[in-house]
């Protein structure tokens, strides 16, 4: 993200800055000087009109304000309030006036192109001490397809935007957290035939069915992750509408042998808090540099604390003294250098101290509570087989008290199957973004950033109103608003 200045001659900053809205790359500051609101023609023409909000629309050349309000073109109105508000925003000496904004650095070159046939100009600055760039996440919801993803990407940008704007020096984290999403999701619904269904649900949502769901379309890829992610989890533990004996189990039959899906449900959460100790490190250091990043309790200090504390765990699983000392050692750092930093952001003294110690205490406690948390993954799954086999169980003992069972027994096995289907779907999801947000983000992110706003209006071209874009009278407002203005 550069910071730039659009610089033009008064005469021609309204077409550059109408070029600057169709390219749509550009966010463009406006004044806050926290003074009196002052509407512009078109605004006051606007609120005068009472209209239902409209899409604004920019005319290519400067419009008849009257005309317009007689027409009832509120879009166009609203496209010149817009106007008016940066036309009003620019700082001017002399005959030339500028802005200022941010464009991201792959669209500079061809927003520069772009309004340099206006006769203004697009320059990078340095950017403010003090002051961070907007992030744009690839694939967020901006509506120009400059700025477009692939599908996949697109699915899971919500997961992050969700918890809030990434700050733009961290890392983008969209990609990992989807499929982190997705394989947590997975180990707790865990069954093929239901994942097999989240799948055709998927290919619904891509098709547009049913209508009334058609704008969570772009979500597809993202629900298609999970049920692939649920069906390998089924076909690992044998489990197809329940333990119907349709799949053999390849890795492990959950309620027959639960400690071992925990003990794996653990270990794979500590490998999550490890990876996410590393992206914080990272972050802190883009962030603040070496010293913040080695001070933090989500940097190096608590990465050294999580070692530590991990490497004590295997001293007590495995009973090797060295693992104790080692990793009490190892601790210890951790401890120093994260009372360190906690310290210097207290009063100091023994307020400071007390605040200190109480903040150790309470990251050596989330860090065992969270890896412990963890353990909800094989505690959700074993729910989903204990309902998958009720359901089966059911409709067994149903199923051999002859024809009436069978006639029985089909629709216990359908409800049963939509029941646990719906009930655990949703218990999955919300506690899959819960370990998302609470046990890994909140190591990735200490603050949050702003999200990029493009300016960005479609243009009605002159060319495209003669061909019937617009009323007549609104045409011919566009066609001689200049000579209208400057009689006036």
């Amino acid at each position: 993200m550069r910071r730039v200045a659009i610089v033009a001659p008064e005469k021609v900053l309204r077409e550059s800055l109408v070029r600057i809205a169709e390219a749509g790359c550009v966010e463009v500051d406006l004044a806050g000087d926290g003074g009196p609101d002052v509407r512009g023609p078109a605004a006051t023409r606007l609120q005068r009109l009472r209209a239902e909000p409209a899409q604004p629309v920019l005319s290519e050349g400067r419009p008849d304000l009257d005309a317009l309000e007689r027409e009832g073109r509120g879009d166009l109105l609203a496209g010149e309030a817009q106007l008016e508000e940066r036309l009003g925003s620019a700082v001017r000496h002399g005959t030339v006036a500028a802005l200022a904004g941010w464009c991201p650095e792959t669209e500079l070159g061809r927003t520069t192109a772009l309004i340099a046939g206006a006769g203004g100009a697009l320059v990078p600055l340095r950017t403010p001490r003090g002051v961070d760039p907007p992030t744009l996440l690839t694939g967020a919801d901006t509506g120009h397809p400059a700025f477009a993803a692939t599908p996949v990407r697109r699915s899971f940008t919500p997961l992050v935007t969700t918890y809030g704007t990434v700050p733009y020096a961290d890392l983008d984290p969209t990609m990992a957290a989807g499929i982190v999403y997705v394989v947590m999701f997975g180990l707790m619904f865990g069954d093929a035939g239901h994942g097999l269904l989240l799948v055709a649900m998927a290919l619904l949502l891509r098709a547009g069915r049913p209508r009334r769901m058609a704008a969570l379309r772009p979500l597809w890829p993202f629900v298609a992750g999970a049920g692939l992610a649920a069906t390998m989890a089924g076909v690992a533990y044998g489990e197809f509408f329940g333990p119907t004996g349709v799949l053999p189990v390849l890795w492990l039959e959950p309620l027959q042998e639960p400690m071992r899906l925990l003990a794996a449900a653990v270990g794979l959460g500590a490998v999550l808090l490890a990876v996410a100790y590393a992206a914080g490190i990272v972050n802190r250091w883009r962030e603040g540099g070496p010293s913040a990043a080695l001070y933090a309790t989500t940097g190096i200090a608590g990465a050294a604390l999580y070692v530590g504390l991990a490497v004590v765990a295997g001293y007590v699983w495995l009973g090797q003294g060295v693992y104790g000392v080692v990793g009490a050692l190892i601790a210890a750092v951790g401890l120093a250098l994260a009372g360190a930093g906690l310290y210097a952001t207290t009063a100091g003294g023994p307020g400071g101290a007390v605040q200190t110690g109480i903040q150790l205490f309470d990251a050596v406690v989330r860090i065992g509570s969270n890896v412990v948390s963890f353990a909800r993954l094989a505690a959700f799954g074993l729910t989903h087989a204990a309902l998958g086999a009720i359901v089966w169980d059911g409709t067994t003992a149903l199923a051999v008290r002859g024809p009436v069972g069978v006639a029985t027994a089909l629709p216990v096995f359908f409800v049963g199957n939509a029941l646990a289907f719906s009930l655990e779907a949703l218990v999955a999801g919300v506690q899959a973004l819960r370990l998302e947000f609470y046990e890994l983000f909140s190591r990735l992110f200490e603050g949050e950033g702003r999200p990029f706003s493009a300016w960005h209006l479609p243009v009605q071209h002159l060319t495209e109103s003669a061909a019937g874009a617009g009323p007549p009278a609104a045409v011919e407002a566009v066609r001689q608003g200049p000579a209208r203005e400057e009689s006036s």
